[in-house]
C-alpha cells in the first residue's frame, strides 16, 4: 500500500480520519509500516487529491490520523477506452488490479464467444469484490480517481449499437494474434483497444469489429495471458 485511500465519508468535521485497528489500512500502518504515533503518511480521498496526514492516536480500538492536506493532485489517466472479454475469475482480479494501476480508467467487461457464461456469476464480479481490487490498484498507483466499469453481456449489440459511439473521434483497435499489424507505439491520441480472451476472438467476431472501424493489431507471434497482454499493450501504446 503506497497510499492510504479513505473515501469522503470516512473523513470527519474535525478532518481526522478514524480507523478501527481491525481495518487492513490500520493494520498496514501499524504491522507493516510500523509508523508510530506522530509519524506522517501518504493519504488519498477517493475522487479528490493526495497529502500528508499525522498520527494523532493509536489505541485498542482505533488509529486516528489528522489530514494536513489534500492539495496533490493525482496522476493522468491513460487517454484509453478498454474493452476487455470477462477473463477468468481469478484472472479478471489480477488483471483489474493491473489495469487500474496503469491508470484505466474507462473499461469495459464484454462476453465473447469463448467466455463461459458461468463467469458471469462469479462472485468476483460483485460490487465488493470490484471495488477491492479497484482500491488496491489505485493505493499501487499512489492513484485515487476510481475508474468506471460497465458490462456488455452480449457482444452483437454491443458492437453494432454500443461502440461505434465510443470509438467516435479515437483510434480503434483491437488485438488479435493473426492480424497483419503491428501494434503501434508510442500514440498521442485517445484510444478504443479491444482484447478478447484467452483462447482469441472467433472470426465472425474479427468481422464484426472489423466493420464496425476497429484495426486489426498484434504483438508477434507469442501467445499470452490476458494480464501479460493487458499489460504489454497498454505499456506499448503509451
Amino acid at each position: 500500500m503506497n497510499l492510504l485511500l479513505f473515501a469522503a465519508h470516512e473523513r470527519t468535521p474535525q478532518n481526522t480520519l478514524i480507523l478501527p485497528v481491525q481495518d487492513r489500512r490500520a493494520t498496514h500502518i501499524t504491522q507493516v509500516l510500523q509508523l508510530q504515533l506522530g509519524d506522517t503518511l501518504e493519504v488519498g480521498q477517493i475522487n479528490a487529491g493526495i497529502g500528508q496526514a499525522k498520527i494523532l492516536a493509536i489505541n485498542s480500538q482505533h488509529l486516528i490520523l489528522d489530514l494536513l492536506s489534500l492539495n496533490q493532485a493525482a496522476p493522468p489517466a491513460l487517454p484509453v477506452t478498454l474493452i476487455l472479454a470477462l477473463p477468468r475469475p481469478r484472472m479478471l482480479a489480477r488483471s483489474l488490479e493491473h489495469m487500474v494501476t496503469l491508470g484505466v480508467k474507462h473499461l469495459v467487461l464484454l462476453h465473447t464467444a469463448r467466455v463461459q457464461k458461468s463467469y458471469w456469476q462469479s462472485p468476483e464480479l460483485k460490487e465488493e469484490k470490484i471495488a477491492q481490487h479497484i482500491q488496491l490498484g489505485l493505493e499501487q498507483a499512489k492513484d485515487t480517481v476510481w475508474p468506471h466499469i460497465t458490462y456488455a453481456p452480449l457482444f452483437k449489440p454491443f458492437v453494432e449499437d454500443v461502440l461505434p459511439e465510443i470509438i467516435q473521434g479515437k483510434k480503434a483497435l483491437f488485438a488479435h494474434p493473426h492480424s497483419q499489424q503491428a501494434c503501434p507505439r508510442g500514440l498521442q491520441e485517445a484510444c478504443v483497444l479491444v482484447i478478447g480472451p484467452e483462447g482469441g476472438l472467433v472470426p465472425y467476431e474479427v468481422d464484426l469489429l472489423t466493420q464496425a472501424g476497429l484495426e486489426g493489431v498484434h504483438l508477434g507471434p507469442r501467445i499470452l495471458r490476458v494480464e501479460t497482454a493487458v499489460t504489454a499493450l497498454l505499456a506499448r501504446l503509451f
